[in-house]
């Protein structure tokens, strides 16, 4: 089982990001932090690296239902979505697939959540 979702855009690095965000507040998640590789990697290290930004995504309903089956869940949150540019120019997005990872975890109830969040990722993906 793959651990992202991803998909290429046919869209600019800044479109992107503009555009998962929305499709992101369609499921009900809300951005809580945007990590900047690009910037970190240069202030850092001082070494040049293409446009690459994690958005951390949390859906609250969600994270509080995982949260309560599971105390320590909140290592594996909030739901990463990567955005960035590859050398060759292309835009792509990705975002953790949570049915497979929280298959580890070995809760058949957060099991069935993670699907459901997983769909919605999916659907997030899908639509850009």
């Amino acid at each position: 089982m793959e651990y992202h979702i991803s998909k290429k855009v046919a869209c600019s690095f800044d479109q992107a990001l503009e555009k998962v965000t929305e499709e992101l507040k369609k499921e009900s998640f809300g951005v809580l932090t945007e990590i900047d590789v690009k910037a970190t990697m240069k202030k850092k290290l001082g070494v040049d690296f293409r446009n690459y930004k994690i958005l951390g995504a949390c859906n609250p309903d969600f994270a509080h239902r995982a949260l309560s089956l599971e105390d320590k869940i909140g290592v594996l949150l909030p739901c990463n979505v990567v955005v960035q540019e590859h050398e060759d120019g292309t835009v792509e997005i990705s975002a953790m697939a949570p049915a497979g990872m929280m298959q580890a975890v070995g809760n058949p109830a957060l099991s069935e959540l993670a699907s459901q969040v997983q769909t919605a990722m999916e659907r997030v993906i899908g639509n850009m």
